[in-house]
């Protein structure tokens, strides 16, 4: 199953969700990956300074893992083909014109936007203002 390629399409019909769930960004040495249960790790990443790992503020609080920063997922519920060109620059854009970081993942189906709890509400306002943009193209 393909994902959708037009932006303006994809713009339109992202459908942003913002989670409740508080997430952390933390590194580990492979070992404790080991000690880790993955049902617990939205995502990780492999970098040659250690495994960069996403997970739950409360797992990563409860396993003792020193962890950077508060931050909340918004989902795009469109899915977008992994070849589609312009969705997260359009989305990165907008946020950064309102002052947001984003940290993006892209999944086999859908993007997800970590974004500061602090401006969640303000950035899922800025995506839901940038699709309703779109829909009247």
């Amino acid at each position: 199953m393909t994902g959708e390629m037009n932006l303006t399409v994809l713009l339109a019909s992202m459908e942003p969700v913002l989670s409740s769930e508080l997430y952390v960004y933390a590194v580990v040495s492979e070992r404790q990956l080991e000690q880790l249960s993955m049902v617990n790790i939205l995502g990780l990443f492999r970098e040659k300074e250690g495994i960069t790992v996403i997970t739950t503020k409360s797992y990563a609080q409860a396993r003792g893992i020193k962890y950077q920063g508060d931050y909340r997922c918004i989902t795009l519920n469109v899915h977008s083909s992994l070849e589609a060109v312009g969705l997260t620059a359009a989305f990165a854009t907008a946020l950064g014109q309102n002052q947001i970081s984003a940290n993006v993942v892209a999944g086999y189906y859908h993007d997800h936007i970590f974004v500061q709890e602090s401006c969640a509400d303000k950035a899922l306002q800025c995506l839901l203002k940038l699709s309703r943009e779109n829909q009247s193209k």
